[in-house]
């Protein structure tokens, strides 16, 4: 079976701290390769009004995933999937013969219980939650967290997860990566500009995607 660790998210943009986490969790899960999902749309962002398009996204993921075991997936776009949930149900069926773990970071921990389908999500697949500065208290105090904390594994057995019963959860710390999508954006406003027309999606292309 082929070890997939699966981040997904807005990526608006894609940086360093994207990367920093993912190969950190590369080696903590010993996972063969990490899948970034450019999402579409994330429903509990779209309120904030700063959304770039998808294809600036996806280019900006591309750039920051470049020499790296990372595959940037515009899957959700094609498969019309708007929840992870959705999203993962449909990875397990198009590919029986990959293990998946869902990788997260702990802000995201902390308003999990707002995901749709939340805790089947959990029985679907195991989860790497990864600390975030200022985040600790929020992730272990979160509505989630009360459910979940039964089925925590220590970090010391990370790459052993193809084996757990699920539900199951790890919690990961790596050295803090203090890069904010938030500040980047704030720092450069027209960022997604200098992405679209060397976008793999504006030219009508999915190359680095993965497929069954």
């Amino acid at each position: 079976m082929t070890r997939i660790g699966i981040l997904g998210g807005s990526f608006n943009p894609a940086h360093k701290g994207h990367r920093s986490i993912s190969m950190a969790a590369f080696a903590a899960l010993d996972l063969d390769e990490i899948w970034w999902l450019v999402s579409p749309g994330n429903p509990l962002k779209e309120k904030a009004g700063d959304m770039a398009p998808f294809a600036a996204r996806y280019a900006s993921a591309v750039k920051m995933a470049r020499h790296a075991p990372i595959k940037v997936s515009a899957i959700e776009q094609r498969l019309g999937t708007r929840y992870t949930v959705d999203t993962i149900d449909k990875l397990i069926r198009m590919y029986p013969k990959f293990d998946f773990i869902w990788l997260m970071g702990g802000d995201n921990l902390a308003q999990f219980h707002q995901w749709r389908g939340w805790r089947k999500i959990a029985r679907q697949v195991a989860i790497a939650v990864i600390a975030r500065p200022g985040y600790d208290h929020a992730a272990r105090a979160a509505p989630a967290m009360g459910w979940l904390r039964r089925f925590v594994h220590p970090a010391y057995q990370a790459t052993s997860w193809t084996r757990w019963r699920l539900p199951a959860l790890v919690l990961l710390r790596f050295r803090p990566d203090e890069t904010s999508a938030t500040r980047l954006r704030k720092a450069d406003p027209a960022w997604h500009f200098r992405y679209l027309d060397q976008s793999p999606v504006t030219r009508g292309a999915d190359a680095d995607a993965p497929s069954p």
